[in-house]
Order: C-alpha cells, then structure tokens, then sequence
C-alpha cells in the first residue's frame, strides 16, 4: 500500500473572499503528480467566519455557531471532491471514526460535531490510517509566539514541542477560532506523539519539497 499522507487545508485558503482557482489548480496538479495517497481534510475559513458573525447577532449559541461552522467546511469539501472527483472517494467524511472503505487516491473529510475544528478530524484520521506525515495549510508561513498582525516584533518559531506550542494557544475552543492548530486538536495530537508541519498554502514548492522529505519553509510541531 502506498503512503497515505493527510493534509489540512484551511478554508481560507479555499475561499479567501472568492474561490481561489488559481490556487485549487495548482493545488490539483501537485496531488495528481505526487506518488502518495493522500486525505484532505477542509475547513471553514472565511466563509465559516461570515456566517457565524451574522448568526451571532441573532443566535449567539456555542453549538450554533459550530454547527454553521460545520455545514461550511462541508461545502468547502464538496468543492475540493468535485475537483478530484476522478481520483477521490465518492463520500465526503464527517465522523472520522466511522467505517471506511478507502481505496482511492484522495478522500476528503469536513467537520464532524461541536467543540472542536476540522482540525481534530486531521489528527484523528491520521492516526487512523498511519500517517507518517501531517501537513497544515493555511494563510501563515510561520507559528509566531505572538501575533505578528499585532505585534512587530513577533518571533517566528522553526519547530517548537506541542507543550510549549499550547502555551500559545487559549485553553478553550470557540466557533471561529483562528489559530494555527486548535487547541483540542493540538491536546490530542501531543498525546498520541504526531508530529504536524505548518506550512502557507499558497507557497506550493514548499508543500512539495515537504512531501518529498526536502528542506521546506514552515514550522514543525512535534
């Protein structure tokens, strides 16, 4: 069997105010040529952001806020299905833990349930299916050890240990959270010892050369 790699695409990188296209084809064209098979794991992003902030003004419930958070990451992952749909598992993947009969290249997966990201999904089904590699795209190069839209003088951080990392992180999780990792995620990834790579998504040599065991930019959490 070949090497099945998972990788998190923030929903943000997806729909970063219109669908990025650009970024989706090249995104497909690098799947396509690598030799592994791969699970894609999709967020909300932006869009998940959008609704809740308009829900929020009528319905400020946690599991709400979620539960549209939720619904987004799927058409996210519908999205990014239709797209590999010659080489990618027919369902979509909600609950990372139920049965499933996975034989092609790709198989996507969304959100599943509240008080957690799409995030969680990721670590879940990596651990499932023996992921050696975990890679997280999104809209940063670097974890910082403060936010650097707010701080000019934040440190980037190369590789950082998942104690120190959730040092950074709130103890809680809230819908539409924007982290690198979430906190819920993060606990479970640390206590089943994965290591995940930090990557900007639209930096696709990058995600290569991290596929490929190559030097990349980014941050490894371990």
């Amino acid at each position: 069997m070949k090497e099945i790699i998972t990788i998190s695409v923030g929903g943000s990188l997806i729909v970063p105010d219109k669908v990025d296209f650009l970024f989706l084809k090249k995104f497909k064209k690098l799947i396509e040529r690598q030799n592994q098979r791969f699970i894609i794991v999709c967020g909300g992003g932006k869009t998940a952001r959008n609704y809740q902030s308009a829900l929020k003004k009528i319905n400020n419930e946690k599991d709400a806020l979620d539960w549209i958070g939720i619904e987004s990451s799927f058409l996210n992952a519908r999205l990014i299905q239709l797209i590999f749909e010659k080489i990618s598992h027919k369902k979509i993947i909600r609950d990372p833990q139920e049965k499933i009969n996975f034989k092609e290249k790709v198989l996507i997966s969304c959100g599943w349930k509240p008080g957690r990201s799409t995030d969680y999904n990721t670590i879940i089904l990596a651990k499932r299916f023996q992921s050696k590699k975990v890679l997280n795209l999104s809209n940063i190069e670097y974890i910082y050890d403060k936010d650097p839209n707010k701080y000019e003088f934040a440190k980037k951080i190369k590789e950082i240990s998942w104690q120190d990392f959730r040092k950074l992180l709130p103890e809680k999780w809230e819908p539409g959270l924007n982290s690198p990792f979430d906190p819920v995620a993060s606990k479970k990834a640390e206590k089943l010892k994965l290591e995940v790579n930090i990557i900007k998504g639209q930096k696709i040599k990058e995600i290569e050369n991290c596929l490929n065991n190559k030097k990349f930019k980014g941050s490894k959490i371990i």
